[in-house]
């Protein structure tokens, strides 16, 4: 199965405090530092990535609860990584046969097997996810007495999610979500909003 490469990959750093490295970053960092070593990985190192480990992120992309923002940030984080672990066995295999017949290759080709699969059913349920947005992208509320529509969620985190899914109608969706984004009314600023000397909202 043909898997479309990842056109966007997000870099989170944090400053300021110490957290602990979870389970799923210290997989992206070991993938990471196998490919930016330069040579193909050996069996030791290959068999330290796997994709097992996808539930709890998973569960947070699809938590309801979560705004949407968030939810979709969460999906391209867990599928750019499998990504990444895909990309890992597909260039140590091509590059290293033997990787196929050495002592443990069983449990190699089961979790490189196990990401494809993972892949795959990731990238459709954040496909639908993304799509369903895409068709309905804004949503009507009161506003001082008025309708207004108001965006679903941050335009640019669904523009990112469509370049890291890199689906083939990419630009008609694209394309979409610029048309929604002009139809949103633009927020008040500070000056606008601010009570004029008779207490009265200044308006244009």
């Amino acid at each position: 199965m043909r898997l479309p490469a990842v056109a966007t990959v997000l870099l989170l750093s944090t400053t300021g405090c110490v957290k602990e490295i979870s389970s799923e970053e210290r997989l992206d960092r070991e993938t990471q530092f196998l490919g930016a070593a330069g040579s193909t990985p050996d069996a030791v190192a290959l068999g330290k990535v796997h994709c097992d480990d996808t539930d709890e992120a998973l569960n947070q992309a699809r938590n309801v609860n979560r705004p949407e923002t968030d939810r979709v940030l969460s999906y391209i984080d867990l599928y750019t990584s499998l990504m990444k672990r895909n990309a890992t066995f597909e260039e140590a295999m091509n590059r290293n046969p033997d990787l196929h017949y050495t002592e443990g290759s069983q449990s190699l080709v089961a979790a490189r097997e196990k990401c494809i699969l993972q892949t795959a059913d990731v990238r459709m349920e954040f496909e639908t996810y993304v799509r369903e947005l895409v068709d309905v992208p804004t949503v009507q509320e009161i506003k001082g007495g008025n309708t207004v529509t108001v965006a679903r969620m941050d335009f640019n985190t669904l523009r990112q999610a469509i370049e890291a899914l890199n689906p083939d109608d990419k630009e008609t969706l694209l394309n979409r979500v610029g048309n929604a984004e002009k139809k949103v009314a633009p927020p008040k600023s500070e000056e606008d909003s601010a009570p004029t000397s008779s207490g009265r909202k200044r308006g244009k």
